[in-house]
């Protein structure tokens, strides 16, 4: 099975189309052909061995936001701040999206309250397939190498990435550094350390990340540090999506109707995509 976190190769798609300048109108039309384009090459490049492709995308209302309100706080506000026109940003990635799920041979998977990270977790601990790749740069997702026959394609670093990791001892580290980019503060610093204006985290070296080895059976370590890791673990590590999100995962995969290939090719005769209609069958 092929996994393909798709709001990753949406938004990838659309900063280059743009780049990067927010004075950069996309055009719907170009993102379109680049993004399907980008599927086009996964699906063809991996498909032998890897078998069907499946798009993971989030949903607006993610459940770690309700477990931990200051999660991606600072994605939003950057948002916010920002002169990028992001309303029309995510109305094309909207419209992406229900084409694909209108017109393409693919499960595309939304679920409300989960992230894309969850929808592959969730497919991949189900075991159904003999082999998952991973399409996705996202470092996050080394933990579930773990598993067994898992692997990760980076489109940006077009290569295979994580396989000198040990998934197990990289995931407990991530846990104990946290995740600037998500909001996640690292075990020795309050929730809201990235609220306050000017304040800089405890730094974590190597010598203090072997203190913390076996935080959860070490008596000696501080109350409000293993809170700090529990409220990391709960964050961060995949094993910990609730079980109604996981359920509800698993349920949508289940009844998800593909739609039939035939619709492909009138797709791509009325966008006018001479090139894919000659394609098609990469699809």
């Amino acid at each position: 099975m092929i996994l393909v976190d798709l709001n990753q190769v949406l938004i990838s798609n659309l900063m280059v189309q743009t780049r990067g300048k927010a004075e950069v109108k996309p055009n719907m039309e170009m993102v379109r052909s680049m993004v399907l384009n980008s599927l086009r090459g996964f699906n063809l490049k991996f498909r032998d061995e890897y078998g069907k492709m499946v798009l993971c995308s989030d949903a607006a209302n993610p459940w770690r936001r309700k477990v931990f309100p200051n999660y991606k706080h600072g994605r939003r506000k950057g948002r916010t701040d920002s002169d990028t026109d992001w309303d029309n940003i995510f109305a094309i990635m909207a419209e992406i999206k229900k084409e694909l799920v209108d017109n393409f041979p693919y499960a595309v998977m939304h679920v409300e309250n989960a992230e894309a990270d969850d929808i592959i977790a969730t497919l991949i601990k189900q075991r159904e397939e003999d082999k998952y790749l991973i399409v996705s740069g996202d470092k996050d997702f080394i933990q579930l190498h773990h598993y067994g026959d898992v692997y990760q394609f980076s489109p940006i670093l077009k290569g295979y990435i994580g396989e000198q990791e040990d998934p197990i001892q990289f995931l407990h580290e991530q846990i104990i550094k946290g995740d600037r980019s998500d909001g996640v503060p690292n075990i020795l610093s309050p929730d809201d350390i990235f609220l306050q204006e000017g304040a800089r985290q405890k730094p974590i070296n190597k010598k203090r990340l072997q203190e913390f080895k076996n935080i959860e059976r070490n008596a000696t370590i501080e109350t409000n540090i293993k809170e700090n890791y529990q409220r990391n673990k709960t964050l961060i590590d995949l094993s910990q999506i609730p079980a109604d999100i996981e359920k509800s995962i698993i349920n949508t995969y289940k009844n998800y109707k593909v739609k039939d290939r035939s619709l492909l090719l009138n797709f791509f005769i009325e966008n006018k995509m001479k090139t894919l209609i000659e394609q098609v069958n990469d699809f």
